[in-house]
């Protein structure tokens, strides 16, 4: 496994100082308006602060430096923020669509909520209070991304809103997949890429470089790198979905499994799979999996081959995105970061 670099844990320090700023003086504001503001903007604040992997500041970080912006820049680290807030309005929305009970090895913000409702006795429905109130902070956070990017220019803009769009794309094409049981690699391939892969890597590098310049020419280097590493990214994630340990995912084991999710990994063993392999492959989605089904399916998915050679796509992937980036304009030392990160995102183990 590879280690972090520094600089990612470097970016995430100065990052995770600026949200936890921006978050207590509005949560002292809006408290102060009405105390019983307390518990959501403490969950924003756990979801946001409490954890994540800080991998689109970074990008952004690099793709800013890498057009000619300044490391002291202040204007980086707001817009790094930014794609962490807009990563946890996503994270809200997603637990519910998904219905998630934990996250990070916690409870998930909608089942936290829902409790409360009931410990206190309260009227309704608790469930419709614990999901409306999560969708309610998730919105917060999107509001919040917003305004740390006041310094964007018109193309940053259009940007940062095309962005958005294909990440609400990306989620209902995923949440669909889920529904219809849906297995062509075609489609997983394009969900995988528009649900994560582009806004984790691509276009953080694409909105840092017009931040820092808005003629910049970086976008399509920028995109060679970023589009095959960012499908390198949520096939690991695919990947950890389904074998990750809980203990490290803050998941429990086989989550994607359970919830159907249109993977490559899926459609792959599908598509590798025996009569009597198939079988077993096919209770996913058309069953509630007990963890002995869980067990049987990842076995099935191992003896199949299909687990080696996502394996393979994602060392190919990895390789193609430092060969783009290796003949990328940009300065040598951003190179050796980007190239040291491509390792990083591609072999990790959370």
């Amino acid at each position: 496994m590879t280690s972090a670099p520094a600089s990612l844990r470097d970016i995430a320090t100065r990052v995770d100082d600026r949200l936890r700023a921006l978050l207590t003086e509005e949560e002292a504001r809006w408290v102060g308006f009405d105390e019983d503001l307390a518990t959501p903007f403490a969950e924003l604040t756990r979801m946001v602060v409490g954890g994540g992997k800080r991998l689109r500041p970074v990008f952004t970080f690099w793709g800013f430096v890498g057009a000619g912006g300044a490391a002291t820049d202040a204007r980086v680290i707001d817009a790094g923020a930014a794609f962490e807030l807009l990563h946890a309005f996503a994270l809200f929305h997603d637990d519910i669509m998904d219905g998630s009970v934990t996250r990070r090895g916690a409870a998930t913000t909608h089942e936290s909520m829902q409790a409360e409702h009931r410990a206190r006795n309260w009227s309704g429905d608790a469930r419709r209070f614990g999901d409306g109130a999560a969708i309610l902070i998730g919105d917060l956070s999107f509001v919040y991304a917003d305004r740390l990017l006041s310094h964007l220019g018109p193309r940053g803009w259009q940007m940062w809103n095309e962005l958005r769009v294909e990440l609400n794309i990306g989620q209902y094409l995923d949440m669909l997949g889920s529904a219809q049981n849906e297995r062509r690699p075609e489609k997983a391939a394009r969900i995988c890429r528009y649900k994560s892969g582009k806004y984790t890597i691509e276009r953080p590098l694409h909105l840092g470089a017009l931040l820092a310049d808005e003629s910049t020419s970086l976008i399509a280097p920028y995109s060679a790198y970023g589009l095959p590493l960012g499908d390198a990214f949520q096939l690991r994630d695919d990947v950890l979905g389904v074998f990750g340990e809980s203990s490290v995912t803050g998941k429990p084991v086989g989550d994607d499994l359970r919830e159907a999710k249109p993977t490559p990994l899926m459609a792959l063993a599908l598509s590798r799979a025996t009569s009597s392999q198939r079988d077993v492959l096919l209770r996913v989605g058309t069953s509630v999996l007990s963890d002995t089904d869980v067990a049987q399916v990842q076995q099935t998915i191992v003896e199949c081959g299909a687990l080696s050679e996502m394996e393979t796509m994602i060392e190919q992937l990895t390789s193609q995105a430092i060969t783009a980036i290796s003949s990328a304009p940009i300065d040598a030392a951003v190179r050796a970061e980007l190239v040291e990160l491509a390792h990083f995102v591609s072999d990790r183990r959370v």
